[in-house]
């Protein structure tokens, strides 16, 4: 049995949403869950699933943490609005919203995939001191951290493409699943029942309609490159990453190029055998790496750390 299965699905996708719940920001509504008592962590999800994903790491990170995972706007449960102009940027305010909302001030960050991306604006806004100002440390699960090291799907491409609203409406659970399965590890594929889930997460609220919209991500990274690469480059804070060797998306030639761009001081832990999803398919692996990386961030508010 490999390691995903051993660790099985912590938290059902209908008790996920059960133990959830939803607030109005900024105009729209946003499911997410909330849990513990520790030190505030936001777990910002990838496209084109959800907060879910994180269901394989929660109860294992739960007496330490208090966990935050929202679904972004156009995610999950959350509102899909099809009229919306959806950019990093704006998922980075909701979050920044829900934090205050929340009453949270510091907190700390691990993301994946799209979410990676948010994560790298709210560093930006710390490091400038526009926002995020109580961030105290990121840790990256794989993801578009380098545009030109992120290898996109070729469905991704079309989805973006002038063909995109056609072919999502298009859009069947078995060529998900295809496109989906592909960038897991050979060894830690995810079942039946979890493709369902996810692909139910998708299509939930009518979501394949937006999925084009979505996309607007890739040449958002690219534009945006500057400001994005620049904030790993200059964080005020400490930068971790967590990646699966074998994720043809950003995998193991990722990683050469960010200790290229970044630099190899920061803390680097590469999975070999595993795919695009890390917490789902070695959620041991990826929480023993997490808490080794969190345990090197100084406790306290930013202003105490920077003094």
């Amino acid at each position: 049995m490999d390691k995903k299965q051993a660790a099985g699905i912590r938290v059902p996708l209908a008790d996920w949403r059960k133990a959830g719940r939803t607030e109005t920001l900024l105009d729209h509504d946003l499911f997410f869950r909330e849990q513990g008592d520790g030190d505030p962590v936001l777990l910002i999800h990838g496209f084109p699933t959800a907060s879910w994903d994180w269901s394989w790491i929660w109860n294992e990170l739960l007496d330490d943490f208090r966990l935050i995972a929202p679904d972004l706007l156009g995610f999950g449960f959350s509102a899909k609005p099809f009229g919306h102009v959806y950019s990093i940027a704006d998922q980075a305010d909701r979050c920044e919203e829900l934090l205050a909302e929340l009453g949270v001030v510091n907190f700390h960050v691990l993301a994946h995939d799209y979410g990676d991306s948010v994560a790298q604006e709210l560093l930006a806004r710390r490091n400038e001191g526009t926002g995020a100002w109580g961030m105290l440390s990121v840790c990256f699960l794989n993801g578009g951290l380098l545009p030109e090291a992120h290898r996109p799907r070729l469905i991704q491409k079309l989805l973006h493409s002038p063909i995109g609203p056609v072919l999502a409406r298009t859009l069947s659970r078995d060529r998900f699943a295809r496109s989906f399965t592909a960038v897991f590890g050979p060894d830690t594929q995810p079942s039946d029942e979890e493709i369902d889930a996810f692909w139910s997460l998708v299509q939930h609220n009518d979501g394949r309609r937006v999925v084009p919209k979505l996309l607007g991500y890739m040449p958002e990274r690219r534009k945006k490159r500057a400001r994005w690469v620049g904030a790993l480059q200059d964080s005020k804070v400490p930068v971790g990453l967590i990646n699966g060797s074998l994720d043809p998306v950003s995998g193991r030639h990722l990683v050469e190029r960010y200790r290229a761009e970044i630099g190899n001081g920061g803390f680097i832990e590469e999975l070999a055998g595993i795919g695009h999803y890390p917490q789902v398919e070695a959620p041991e692996a990826v929480v023993r790496a997490w808490r080794a990386f969190a345990a090197t961030v100084p406790n306290r508010p930013l202003a105490e750390i920077e003094a």
